[in-house]
């Protein structure tokens, strides 16, 4: 009997003992929250590639194509407000609170997954905002390749392996981000069934 009296004791401790939220659990919800805002600012902040594209084709089109400037200055300025408007309308709302040092395992979630949606409304923000006037930067110049090669300069046949590598460029765009929104939603689901088996 006094042999059984210990295991019983420790089995009675091993039961007793407070079920409470993995302090390790939460450094890591804190880590994964962290490196999520981490992503959502570098992808906000390339947003900057949009204006500095639309710039500079639009200088070098100036200088490759002057007779033509009539044509391409109007849409070249469209493209190069576009892009500076979309900084803005990029970066608005972007930037979020850091998670709370005293925050439990389930605000945890809320933080992890807020930050996980905005993410995903920034991606696809990014491609009214960002992309759309980096397409219409290049296709005024793919315009003006094509009016000077009507012109008889013959830059566009030449143009034609830029402009290949151009929709090649555009199709693994749009197939990663379509692979980054793919991405999301299953840890955002993910999030969900944590949240749903989490007390």
């Amino acid at each position: 009997m006094s042999d059984e009296l210990p295991g019983n004791e420790l089995k009675a401790i091993w039961h007793n003992q407070p079920t409470e939220p993995s302090t390790m659990t939460l450094k890591l919800m804190r880590s994964k929250v962290r490196d999520l805002q981490a992503k959502t600012r570098r992808q906000a902040l390339g947003a900057l590639a949009g204006p500095l594209a639309a710039a500079l084709v639009y200088a070098f089109g100036m200088r490759q194509f002057p007779r033509l400037a009539h044509v391409m200055h109007p849409l070249f300025l469209i493209a190069l407000g576009w892009s500076l408007l979309g900084i803005y309308f990029l970066n608005h709302e972007m930037w979020s609170p850091a998670m709370p040092g005293d925050a439990g395992l389930s605000t945890g979630l809320e933080f992890c997954r807020a930050e996980l949606e905005r993410r995903r409304k920034l991606l696809s923000r990014l491609l009214l905002w960002s992309f759309g006037p980096i397409l219409l930067t290049l296709g005024t110049f793919l315009l003006a390749l094509a009016l000077s090669g009507a012109a008889g300069k013959g830059l566009f046949p030449n143009g034609l392996p830029f402009m290949a590598l151009l929709v090649i460029w555009i199709l693994a765009y749009f197939a990663r981000r379509a692979k980054e929104q793919r991405i999301l939603q299953r840890e955002i689901e993910e999030l969900d069934d944590l949240a749903r088996s989490t007390p």
